[in-house]
């Protein structure tokens, strides 16, 4: 056995080397004929049937990004679903989704971290529209403590309970009514699903899991229904505001924490990122890292990641010697 690991060692790296750059040419030619295709045809939205879930706040509303995400489905005249635990504000916007043009809009106030409650708001949907198109799972929440100053490591469950778990459960029930009308299932991200995130680390974790999921998903659905990942970079919403777990295990707001968190960085707004969202689900996209220039942060974290590590270290960590002076500087004092 240990001969033929030798063997493999020394043959393979050459062998794959020359396959990757012939494939090169051919995929770059593929994804080309493919982007032209996919910015002259987009799905027709009109009559279909999306359920969003964060659907109160943020791109999503917690995610301020599920409202305009629903805005722009509005838009194009699709039948909604709206999932959050807030029936105040959803109440609020489906009302505004409807004089956008939303023909129907059911509200379902639901937590995503419980199977049963998934379980629910999925068959609501089916029962009232009779069909189900688009699942798009975007409730989501941020810790933002280290991990070895986290007083009860246990109360932090609930953010992989919601951005891991959540989007599975939702997927599970979802999954045959998706299959029936050659679905998509778009799932919120984030670039931390993919870099590394001092301060936010079990956010991270919790993103890079459901990415993975993902990826693999799209691999044993083949065509039969689509996954779209998202990956939006700092996005004006409730947690860019300060909205987050702390590391006792409570949900507060802290302008503090936000400004030093995602102060270093641009803020998009909630309204580009929901537009850029829904315009690269309706062209088919496979991924969407919004904004853009993020993708370039890729590459240089799968190419270079010694190089990412250190830039993340300068900007979050400190010395122990210089950590009060820094923490005092950043407004982290009471951290």
């Amino acid at each position: 056995m240990n001969l033929i690991h030798k063997f493999l060692n020394l043959v393979l790296p050459p062998i794959a080397l020359i396959i990757l750059c012939v494939s090169t040419l051919f995929l770059l030619i593929f994804r080309l004929f493919s982007c032209i295709s996919r910015s002259i045809f987009s799905e027709n939205m009109a009559g279909k049937v999306v359920v969003i879930t964060g659907g109160s706040s943020g791109i999503g509303e917690v995610y301020r990004s599920s409202t305009h995400i629903a805005y722009e489905y509005a838009k194009r005249r699709a039948s909604l679903v709206l999932v959050a635990r807030r029936e105040a504000k959803l109440q609020s916007v489906a009302e505004r989704t409807r004089q956008l043009g939303s023909p129907d809009v059911v509200i379902v106030p639901a937590d995503v971290s419980m199977a049963a409650e998934c379980k629910r708001f999925v068959e609501e949907a089916v029962n009232h529209f009779g069909r189900l198109d688009h699942l798009v799972c975007n409730a989501g929440v941020v810790v933002y403590c280290p991990v070895e100053d986290t007083t009860n490591v246990e109360k932090l469950r609930p953010v992989m309970d919601i951005n891991f778990w959540g989007p599975v459960y939702a997927t599970h029930f979802a999954l045959p009514h998706l299959r029936k009308s050659k679905g998509r299932i778009i799932v919120n991200a984030s670039m931390k699903g993919w870099l590394v995130s001092p301060w936010s680390i079990l956010y991270g974790a919790s993103k890079a899991a459901i990415v993975s999921f993902c990826e693999t998903l799209r691999v044993e659905l083949a065509q039969d229904v689509k996954v779209t990942i998202v990956a939006p970079g700092f996005v004006n919403s409730e947690i860019t505001q300060g909205k987050h777990i702390s590391k006792e295990g409570e949900v507060e707001v802290d302008q503090e924490m936000s400004k030093v968190m995602s102060g270093k960085f641009p803020v998009e707004s909630t309204e580009d990122c929901a537009r850029a969202i829904v315009d690269g689900v309706c062209r088919g996209d496979r991924y969407i890292i919004e904004p853009s220039w993020y993708r370039i942060l890729l590459q240089f974290q799968f190419l270079c990641p010694e190089l990412v590590e250190w830039f993340a270290r300068s900007l979050y960590k400190t010395k122990p010697q210089d950590a009060a002076t820094k923490r005092d500087a950043m407004g982290l004092k009471k951290y």
